[in-house]
C-alpha cells in the first residue's frame, strides 16, 4: 500500500506543477480581443404640434415606419385659411397701390394739366385786355374807377390761377413723392408679413416626422385638443442605433475611437453585426451595477457608444447586446467610412 502511494505522489506533484505552469502562462498570454456587455440605445422624440387646436386627422399608428417629412397628423385650420384669403386680398389691393405710385402720372393726366395751364394763360390775357380798356375808359371819365379796380382784381385772380395750373402740371410731370411710394411699399410689406404669418400658422397645423423612425406611442386621437405641451406621438429614431458599453480603464488606451467591432444579441444567436466605436466618454465613472464585468465593481470605466452599421431593424431599445472589439487597432484615417 505504501509502495502504491509512493508511486502516485510523483504523478500528483507533476499534475499540480503542470496546472500552476499552465495558469501562469495562460495569465501571461496577451489579450487580443475585448468582450463587453451592454444595452441597445435608441433616441426617442416626443412629437407635438407647435400650435393649439383640435386634431382633424391622425395618419400614423404604433409600429408604423415613417420617413423624414412624412405627414403624421393635422389640425383643423379652416378658420386660418379664411384669414389667409382675407390677408392675401388686402395684400393684392396694396400691391396695386404701390404699382400705381411707381407708374407715375398717366399721359392723359399730364395732357389735362397742360390744357388747364393753357386755359389759365388765355384767361390771364383776357383779364389784362379788360383791365387796359377799363383804364382807358377811366381816363376818359366814361366809367368809374371802381370798375377799373374790379378789372384789376380779376386780372390778379387769373394770374394766380395760372400759377396754380403751372404747379399742377409740374406735379403731374414729376409723379408721386418718394415718401408716398415708400409709405405704400411699407404698407405692402406689413400686409405680406401678415399673410406669411397666417401661412406659417397653417403649416404649424401639420405635424411631420423630423427624421426616419418608428412610431412607438400614439397618445392623442382625432377630436382631441392639441398644444405645444401635449405630445401626439413618441417616435423612436432608427438612425443612429448604438450599444452602450463601458470600457475598463486598463483597456482604454487599446481601443481608439473609430475602431471596428461586432455586436451580437441573444435574439439572433450566432449572428454578428458590423459596428464601430463612435464615442468614448472623456470622464470616468464607477462601474454601474447593471454592467456585467469581471473587474471589481469599484473600478473606473468609461462609457462608450458602439454604433451599429447593419441590421438595425432587429434591435430594440434596452435589448442586451455583446460587443467584441479587437484590441490595438490602428486609428482610422480622417474622413474614412467606419462601416466600410
Amino acid at each position: 500500500m505504501k509502495a502504491k502511494i509512493l508511486l502516485i505522489v510523483p504523478f500528483v506533484i507533476a499534475a499540480v506543477a503542470g496546472g500552476i505552469w499552465w495558469n501562469k502562462h495562460k495569465a501571461q498570454a496577451p489579450l487580443t480581443e475585448l468582450t463587453l456587455h451592454g444595452n441597445v440605445d435608441i433616441r426617442q422624440v416626443e412629437l407635438a404640434f407647435n400650435a393649439s387646436g383640435r386634431i382633424a386627422d391622425i395618419l400614423a399608428r404604433e409600429g408604423d415606419r415613417v420617413k423624414q417629412g412624412q405627414l403624421l397628423a393635422s389640425l383643423d385650420t379652416e378658420r386660418l385659411r379664411l384669414s389667409l384669403n382675407q390677408a392675401e386680398a388686402q395684400t393684392g389691393v396694396q400691391r396695386q397701390v404701390v404699382a400705381r405710385y411707381l407708374a407715375g402720372s398717366r399721359p392723359e393726366e399730364i395732357r389735362q394739366a397742360r390744357a388747364q395751364r393753357d386755359a389759365a394763360r388765355v384767361a390771364v390775357a383776357d383779364a389784362e385786355a379788360v383791365y387796359r380798356r377799363q383804364l382807358d375808359l377811366v381816363a376818359q371819365n366814361f366809367v368809374s374807377k371802381q370798375q377799373a379796380d374790379s378789372a384789376r382784381f380779376a386780372l390778379d385772380k387769373a394770374r394766380e390761377q395760372l400759377k396754380a395750373a403751372e404747379e399742377s402740371l409740374r406735379l403731374a410731370e414729376l409723379g408721386p413723392r418718394k415718401e408716398d411710394i415708400a409709405a405704400a411699399q411699407a404698407s405692402l410689406a406689413v400686409n405680406e408679413a401678415a399673410a406669411a404669418l397666417v401661412r406659417r400658422d397653417i403649416q404649424e397645423g401639420e405635424l411631420r416626422a423630423p427624421s426616419d423612425g418608428v412610431i412607438e406611442n400614439r397618445i392623442l386621437e382625432p377630436g382631441d385638443m392639441a398644444s405645444a405641451a401635449k405630445p401626439v406621438f413618441t417616435l423612436a429614431l432608427t438612425e443612429p442605433v448604438w450599444v452602450r458599453v463601458y470600457l475598463p480603464e486598463t483597456r482604454l488606451g487599446r481601443v481608439p475611437v473609430g475602431a471596428r467591432a461586432t455586436v451580437g444579441t441573444d435574439s439572433h444567436p450566432g449572428k454578428r453585426l458590423r459596428a464601430w466605436v463612435g464615442y468614448v466618454s472623456p470622464s470616468a465613472e464607477f462601474t454601474p451595477k447593471s454592467v456585467e464585468t469581471t473587474e471589481i465593481r469599484a473600478s473606473l470605466v468609461y462609457q462608450a457608444r458602439v454604433f451599429v452599421c447593419e441590421g438595425k431593424e432587429a434591435l430594440r431599445l434596452g435589448m442586451p447586446a455583446t460587443v467584441t472589439i479587437k484590441l490595438d487597432q490602428p486609428a482610422p484615417a480622417a474622413g474614412a467610412d467606419p462601416c466600410q
